[in-house]
């Protein structure tokens, strides 16, 4: 069974930074992608960045810049960097892992960004 499990998700300052890490276990095949998405109380799950397994990237405009997302293959995790952190990137961060033939959620990690 595929389980992700993130850590590193806390309270924070503005201007400050936190790093987000997911590992995943107990796939029988490669991930193929990963990345990161992140709820907002009221709004919807929206994505943050991902990465693939040749290791191109991809961020949202509103991240661009600030969050830095790699992966550690040997070890199937996957990191969020976030630097220049903001209010409004308060939000529960979700790990989420492509993996044939489907895809698999972290239980999120809470980001609280205080002004």
């Amino acid at each position: 069974q595929v389980q992700l499990v993130e850590s590193g998700g806390g309270l924070v300052q503005a201007g400050g930074s936190l790093r987000l890490s997911c590992v995943v276990s107990g796939s029988k095949f490669s991930i193929n992608a990963m990345g990161w998405y992140r709820q907002a109380p009221g709004k919807q799950r929206e994505l943050v960045a991902f990465i693939i397994s040749g290791g191109r990237t991809n961020y949202a405009d509103s991240v661009e810049g600030r969050f830095t997302i790699s992966r550690e293959n040997a070890k199937n995790t996957v990191y969020l960097q976030m630097n220049s952190l903001k209010p409004e990137d308060t939000a529960v961060y979700y790990c989420n892992a492509r993996i044939f033939p489907g895809e698999y959620w972290g239980q999120g990690t809470q980001v609280t960004v205080s002004s």
